[in-house]
């Protein structure tokens, strides 16, 4: 038996185990999902707002399960995976007048944090059918906005952008913070990816892009904290240059940190297998390093 098992960052050692034999037999009747809710509440294995790490904890026992250290309780129900079988968001009916002019002529720009809203289909719904990569469910924690404008009388939608949990490994990255790998290990939490960013293509306004850009720098670490109970310290993107220049990015004071390797989280092969990307920063805090290097946080 190894030392230690290592599953999402969680360490378990092998008297860890020992405890797991002897919490599963004090719980005879439990179901698998049971006993994964029960021993984040006996390990106090929680996020940082409150909630239990129910999913990474099945993930670890069945992991020691399969490896033969543990013995799960018999499999009593099989769950569809929902995001397996899950629908496309559906077209909705939308204003695509053409929405021209400069940034002082399109009064109020809001932007909405909309997961968790009724304005959420709408998000996804645009997402689906005008971005070029159209909607991808996100996956851990993750925010949604839409700009909105007010046009000749009327609040319209302009723009959308997707925020998610940061990945794990990012060489470029890792290099400009210069954390260690138990820094970024306990961290990584404090850093946000920008999935997506729309401007919706009847929408032309010189420099919208960088302005909503620089508005999200502004608010994003405390909805994200209102959400989640923890800041942001740190933002991140990939752009790629065979597409776009990331000229908005740029202009909003975001720097480039290197360029991914093209060969993806789940490579065995060491060798490019999709586009290079450019991968763009920028700091939220003038002490982000500091803030991301604590490992006591």
């Amino acid at each position: 038996m190894p030392a230690e098992w290592r599953y999402r960052g969680k360490t378990v050692t092998a008297e860890d185990i020992v405890f797991i034999r002897d919490f599963i037999a004090a719980h005879p009747e439990a179901s698998r999902r049971r006993l994964s809710a029960l021993l984040c509440e006996a390990w106090q294995w929680k996020q940082a707002n409150g909630a239990l790490c129910d999913m990474i904890c099945r993930g670890l026992l069945l992991m020691l399960h399969r490896a033969g250290e543990i013995e799960l309780p018999a499999v009593r129900q099989i769950s569809l995976n929902p995001l397996a079988k899950r629908e496309p968001p559906a077209p909705m009916l939308i204003d695509t007048t053409p929405i021209t002019g400069t940034l002082s002529q399109i009064q109020s720009i809001e932007l909405q944090q909309v997961r968790r809203t009724a304005d959420e289909p709408l998000f996804n719904s645009l997402m689906q059918h005008y971005h070029y990569l159209a909607y991808e469910q996100p996956v851990g924690e993750h925010l949604k906005y839409l700009a909105w404008a007010q046009h000749e009388g009327q609040s319209r939608p302009t723009a959308c952008v997707a925020w998610s949990s940061a990945p794990r490994h990012l060489g470029s990255r890792d290099r400009y913070i210069g954390w260690s790998a138990e820094a970024r290990r306990r961290n990584i939490r404090f850093i946000a990816y920008n999935t997506r960013f729309l401007i919706l293509p009847w929408v032309t306004v010189p420099h919208l892009a960088s302005h909503l850009l620089g508005r999200m720098a502004r608010l994003l670490s405390q909805d994200w904290e209102r959400v989640y109970g923890h800041p942001i310290y740190f933002l991140e993107t990939f752009v790629d240059p065979e597409r776009f220049r990331g000229t908005c990015y740029r202009a909003a004071n975001w720097v480039l940190l290197g360029h991914t390797t093209g060969r993806g989280k789940d490579d065995h092969t060491n060798r490019p297998n999709r586009s290079i990307k450019e991968v763009l920063g920028l700091p939220l805090r003038r002490r982000f390093r500091q803030l991301l290097e604590e490992t006591g946080r």
